[in-house]
């Protein structure tokens, strides 16, 4: 079970963009994610009539590592852990380590 999921907010705890919040838009594989206004870089782009695209300079999220980002808890307003909790029916669900609340998703 993946702790951090898409459309999970996450807070960047290292690096270029440190202190920046922003969405999980993808996961590229099972380490890397593509958060949304983080790790943003400026691509040069050809353009190419035959698809009608224009040329020039474009900004392109890349992916960061989840061990980089940390799920952000709007209770408390800072970033936290994500556990897993097994229910009374056998069902896990994904509870925030400081307070042992339930990740609404």
């Amino acid at each position: 079970m993946n702790k951090l999921r898409s459309g999970d907010q996450v807070i960047v705890l290292t690096g270029r963009d440190k202190g920046k919040r922003g969405t999980i838009s993808a996961r590229v594989d099972a380490d890397h994610l593509l958060v949304e206004g983080v790790n943003v870089a400026k691509k040069h782009v050809r353009p190419n009539p035959m698809k009608g695209t224009t040329g020039g300079i474009v900004d392109k999220t890349m992916p960061i590592h989840q061990s980089n980002v940390a799920i952000f808890n709007a209770a408390s307003g800072k970033a936290d852990r994500v556990g897993i909790k097994l229910l009374a029916d056998g069902k896990k669900v994904r509870v925030y380590k400081s307070s042992g609340e339930e990740i609404k998703a």
